[in-house]
């Protein structure tokens, strides 16, 4: 490493004001984005738009994210870490307050996507400025420190969002973003050290290949759900989704100077540990996908409500980062990664055995658990990948590994829907055969509810109906119901999968080098 990454690795006090800086913008861009997942219905209705048009302030958003992050190491090489994460900061914050002046849904999505396109580079590039700054032996409570930003953001946002809407405009969503976006800005412009830029040939046709194939595949990861997986338009991009990705391969592969250095992957220990982080994203979004759904939809909480019942799991996994990320330190990987991912996986079963009277207290202890866990896991294994490379190519690694999650992210979330809402089906289906009209419990059950109608004074045929109207709607209740569940139980699967990797992450033996060697060795490092 050069000698001024040297003298901020040695300089104390400068590394802990480059993490708050960085945290603080991490922390503005992934709480953005969760604050909207709630207001989607009340935008439909502000804008007199549908859901699918709405849902475009989350889809290109993501898009826009996604297709930046592979450019990040060679701009930052370009011009360097401080001033492309400014930059992206920036282009953040008017993004955010041109979205809090929209006038038409339209508008609303355009300015999302440029909130996107500067967003995308924030997470990647802090990052790597962070293993810049701190030294690698306490990488993993700098990565606990940072994750608060990165996991807790979601948690919280679905609270703030509602309490929000419920007493203020829609448009302080954005707004709110703005000085904290300023201030951002200019705590990294004061705290952070520009790093020392290189003469880099940009890879135009990586950055070409790498937009189209990993725009198609979000795209219709996105859409296959609403579009279905089997129609001309989803069948179409996932088909320029894999021939791009193919080409880019092919492109990238030997490349003196790739747009994404995918030797990497020659690593094990970075490839197994970015596949576990990705795995655990996956298990992890399921329960942060389908809680709300379950809670709103089935047990008829609020938006508030539901944030309120679901922030006891986000202080549990703020309080479990930092301090998973000191163990890390001092015991690796593996010992931390085995107990996380056991809990997170039988916390995430236990959630399998939802009723739609469950306990909301049964269901908040299960959560704090699964919140811990989460905590003990998610941040060493996403650095576990990141540790095993050289420090000159952290920035690269870091890219691949944020690209990597966003598209397991996308990917488990339309699996999970396409889970839910085959499984809701199925138990609706077996549901109606067994309580059909001709049926002996059917027969009772519309007799006793039509009694019931007749005491107020309808005439036959309207208490019948209403009966049966009633029928139908406990039966899709509970089959909706078994869907979440079966859903939950799908969730499990890839978190327990991720525990034979760990024999993948496990800490090689350092080999004692006499002093002199050392001092070689590093004089050495410090040169390239």
């Amino acid at each position: 490493m050069s000698d001024s990454v040297n003298q901020q690795q040695n300089d104390s006090s400068y590394k802990w004001f480059a993490l708050m800086a960085i945290i603080s913008g991490t922390f503005v861009a992934v709480l953005n984005n969760s604050l909207l997942n709630v207001a989607l219905p009340q935008l439909v209705n502000v804008f007199g738009s549908t859901t699918d048009t709405m849902q475009w302030i989350l889809t290109g958003y993501m898009l826009a994210s996604a297709v930046v992050i592979p450019m990040s190491p060679a701009l930052c090489d370009m011009f360097g870490y401080k001033k492309v994460f400014l930059v992206s900061l920036a282009a953040f914050t008017v993004g955010s307050a041109l979205c809090g002046i929209a006038w038409s849904d339209s508008s609303l999505i355009f300015f999302r996507i440029v909130s996107g396109l500067g967003g995308g580079f924030i997470m990647p590039v802090g990052m790597a400025m962070l293993y810049a700054s701190i030294p690698r032996n306490e990488i993993g409570l700098a990565m606990g420190l940072w994750g608060i930003a990165a996991m807790v953001a979601p948690a919280i946002g679905p609270t703030l969002s509602g309490y929000i809407l419920e007493h203020f405009s829609w448009r302080l969503l954005f707004f709110m973003s703005v000085p904290v976006g300023i201030a951002s800005i200019f705590l990294s412009a004061s705290m952070l050290r520009e790093t020392p830029t290189k003469k880099v040939k940009f890879d135009y046709a990586g950055a070409i290949l790498s937009i189209i194939a990993f725009g198609t595949l979000l795209l219709a990861l996105s859409k296959g759900q609403s579009e279905g997986w089997t129609s001309l338009f989803i069948v179409s991009l996932l088909f320029v989704a894999v021939s791009s990705m193919a080409m880019l391969i092919y492109v990238e592969t030997g490349k003196e100077q790739p747009l994404m250095d995918l030797s990497l992957f020659k690593n094990l220990q970075f490839s197994m540990g970015t596949l576990a982080s990705g795995l655990v994203m996956v298990g992890m979004y399921g329960g942060v996908f389908l809680t709300p759904l379950y809670l709103q939809n089935i047990q008829g909480l609020t938006p508030m409500e539901t944030g309120l019942l679901l922030m006891p799991q986000s202080i549990a996994m703020a309080l479990m980062m930092p301090i998973s990320g000191k163990l890390m330190d001092k015991f690796g990987v593996v010992p931390l990664g085995l107990v996380g991912l056991t809990v997170m996986g039988v916390s995430t079963y236990e959630l399998s055995t939802l009723t739609a009277d469950t306990p909301n207290e049964w269901l908040n202890h299960i959560l704090i658990i699964r919140g811990l866990a989460i905590g003990i896991c998610m941040m060493p294994l996403t650095s576990a990948g990141t540790n095993a490379v050289e420090p000159q190519k952290v920035g690269s690694a870091s890219s691949l590994g944020n690209v990597f999650r966003q598209v397991m992210s996308s990917l488990g979330i339309a699996l999970l829907t396409m889970m839910m809402s085959t499984r809701s089906t199925f138990h609706g289906v077996r549901m109606s055969e067994n309580l059909s009209l001709d049926s002996l419990q059917g027969t009772q059950f519309v007799t006793m509810l039509s009694g019931l109608y007749g005491q107020s004074g309808v005439d036959a045929a309207t208490s019948k109906a209403g009966a049966m109207m009633i029928l139908g709607g406990l039966i899709q209740k509970e089959s909706f119901v078994r869907g979440i569940a079966d859903t939950f139980l799908i969730s499990a699967v890839p978190i327990f999968l991720c525990i034979p990797l760990l024999y993948f992450l496990r800490k090689k033996k350092a080999v004692k080098t006499p002093p002199k060697e050392v001092e070689v060795a590093d004089t050495a490092e410090a040169a390239s």
